[in-house]
């Protein structure tokens, strides 16, 4: 019986194979974003909770591990998680408010020296720059940083969403034992084991995330304000709060609170004080890539930093700034989710046989 040749060619036919796979990924991963902007409303504070979860996780098991009521300890954590967020939002606001309109003047100060000493053309003045910048703030800031619940004020969001995510981040506390009970009740049947690791994986990948950057974000804060202090750069304590703030955004915010930094200094002690607030960031930024992130997030998922990128600005068309927020510890968990998957999928090496 003759056999009759294919249609296509092998090659042909692998790639169609492999283009009928990343047309259904690109499809699930299109219906998933959809879904997360229809129910962005609900899935924030889920996401929140998460992430001080993962935060706050090491706490609780310490205290449960000496005895103590998980709904106990999970109180008690929040307590804590509450205290901390809010001193040390306080000490932000308190420093940006005392010290805002000096760095505005600042910034324009320095707007005013690049023009003057570049040549940049006539009849532009700094009050110019300003004001097309609070016109773009006007026009894209509510849909970058606002309308987080639709049809409600900007401060009732943020309560109810804050006051949402401790609560569940009370639940995600007390409640984390019954965890692998659910992952494999809902998996499909033979697929409990594999759907607790991958959770496992994930959740770890972001719990060491949130230590990292957190213990990152504090000592880049506490090096670049104390090495303004020195320098005398005025509104030394608000631009380290916003650095601290701005160091769970990775590359991008190091970068703009740098920038703000060596413009203050720029504008308010001149050029050769500039060249050094510009070295004290600098220098921060190299133990920071060099010798922080490889100690402290070793052991974590690591990225190249074009995905980083990727990431965050996927997150920012996505959420605006929230999603900037958001973006990293996701890619961080999907990223342990495929580690996970990968090394069950790695072959087993043989075992070699005893020798005599």
């Amino acid at each position: 019986m003759q056999t009759r040749e294919p249609l296509l060619p092998e090659g042909a036919r692998r790639t169609a194979a492999w283009c009928g796979v990343a047309l259904l990924v690109a499809g699930v991963a299109a219906v998933l974003i959809w879904l997360c902007i229809v129910l962005k409303t609900a899935l924030t504070p889920v996401l929140l909770a998460l992430l001080g979860t993962a935060l706050l996780g090491p706490v609780h098991r310490r205290m449960t591990a000496h005895g103590v009521n998980r709904s106990i300890a999970a109180g008690f954590t929040c307590a804590l998680l509450v205290a901390v967020v809010g001193g040390a939002g306080y000490i932000v606001v308190t420093a940006l408010v005392d010290t805002g309109d000096q760095i505005v003047q600042s910034l324009k100060d320095a707007g005013q020296w690049v023009i003057d000493h570049f040549g940049i053309a006539d009849g532009t003045n700094v009050d110019d720059l300003t004001a097309n910048a609070q016109k773009l703030v006007e026009k894209f800031g509510a849909s970058a940083a606002g309308g987080l619940l639709t049809g409600i004020s900007l401060v009732g969001s943020l309560i109810a969403t804050s006051v949402l995510a401790l609560l569940l981040t009370f639940f995600f506390l007390r409640d984390s034992d019954r965890a692998v009970h659910l992952a494999h009740t809902v998996a499909p049947r033979g697929t409990g084991d594999l759907v607790e690791a991958m959770g496992r994986r994930a959740f770890e990948a972001v719990e060491g995330f949130m230590r990292g950057t957190t213990f990152i974000a504090l000592i880049d804060a506490v090096c670049i304000t104390v090495g303004l202090l020195i320098l005398r750069v005025p509104g030394a304590v608000g631009l380290g709060a916003l650095v601290l703030v701005g160091a769970y955004i990775p590359y991008l915010g190091a970068f703009i609170s740098g920038a703000v930094a060596v413009l203050v200094a720029l504008a308010d002690r001149g050029f050769v004080i500039a060249l050094w607030a510009l070295g004290v960031v600098l220098a921060v930024q190299v133990l920071e890539g060099h010798i922080l992130q490889p100690m402290i997030q070793s052991r974590t998922v690591q990225m190249h930093p074009a995905m980083i990128m990727i990431a965050l600005t996927a997150g920012a068309s996505v959420a605006g700034l929230l999603g900037m927020l958001l973006a990293v510890p996701m890619c961080a968990a999907a990223f342990g989710i495929l580690g996970e998957l990968r090394g069950r999928g790695a072959p087993q090496a043989p075992a070699e046989p005893d020798t005599p």
